[in-house]
């Protein structure tokens, strides 16, 4: 056998299960019904003529995003259309609180120096009394009025005056750290309630795709796979919603919680500074 010969022999050896794979994987062709004349008219194929697929010719279901939501159900629809809006708001909250919490931790780092410094508690009172920008300069204003109308209004006794004092700061820090805390409530809502309610999207989903497969009484995966598609849809939007719903909830809480402890531990300072004063003046 000659070289020649003998690299035809091995490649045929090496392509053929290639070609077997093929010819067994390669679809069968489609052949028209024979049919007959008898009598001038038409007879139909025997059962056993191969005719076109039954799937032939039907056009593939469109799987992208917007395509699945244009072909669910009404009410994965609706599930998918309030997941969408929520996660909106969610992110509007984010950044609302974001910018809230940042600009507050400079204005509060600012009053800080500025309280330290040695400038006069009357002088930072005229500059801030028409408008308090910030939590930490609302509970300074709020101390300072009440320790103005005390000795301005001439009362008798001073002997309460530092459980007013205290009282006036622990209402302002009260009031400022439930305005920190609002719409926080919208993010926990999302974050707990968003998985369940995409579920529950998925879940009418695929028992529309059994629906339409007892219909058509076809179980392949050309029936099924784009109400499964539809239903996981509502499943992945529902956590979109979610996810980022939880992580900023818990972050923003952590954040409330600092900024809180920390107007706190002012108004605790501030109140010794107070008190002070009315010990030396009484």
């Amino acid at each position: 056998m000659t070289l020649k010969k003998l690299l035809i022999a091995v490649m045929l050896v090496l392509t053929a299960p290639a070609s077997i794979a093929i010819a067994q994987n390669a679809p069968a062709p489609v052949t028209a019904a024979p049919t007959a004349q008898v009598d001038g008219q038409a007879v139909a194929a025997p059962p056993g003529a191969m005719s076109a697929p039954a799937g032939a010719g039907m056009g593939s279901a469109d799987l992208s995003l917007i395509g699945l939501f244009l072909q669910a159900h009404f009410i994965v629809k609706l599930v998918m259309s309030g997941l969408v809006l929520a996660s909106v708001w969610v992110w509007a909250i984010i950044i609302d609180k974001t910018i809230l919490y940042g600009r507050m931790k400079r204005q509060m780092d600012r009053f800080e120096t500025t309280f330290w410094s040695g400038q006069s508690l009357e002088e930072l009172y005229r500059s801030l009394s028409s408008r308090p920008n910030h939590a930490m300069a609302a509970i300074f204003v709020a101390a300072m009025r009440e320790w103005k109308r005390s000795y301005e209004g001439g009362a008798r006794s001073l002997s309460g005056l530092t459980q007013r004092l205290d009282k006036v700061m622990n209402v302002t820090i009260a009031r400022e750290v439930e305005r920190l805390e609002s719409r926080l409530l919208v993010l926990a809502t999302v974050g707990s309630a968003g998985p369940f309610i995409g579920l529950f999207g998925t879940v009418w989903g695929i028992m529309t795709s059994f629906q339409s497969i007892a219909a058509s009484k076809n179980t392949s995966l050309a029936v099924v796979a784009p109400g499964i598609a539809e239903a996981l849809f509502a499943t992945a939007i529902g956590l979109i919603a979610a996810i980022p719903a939880t992580i900023f909830y818990n972050k923003f809480v952590s954040q409330v919680n600092r900024q809180a402890a920390r107007l706190e531990g002012f108004a605790d300072e501030f109140s010794a500074i107070l008190s002070r004063q009315i010990d030396e003046r009484g």
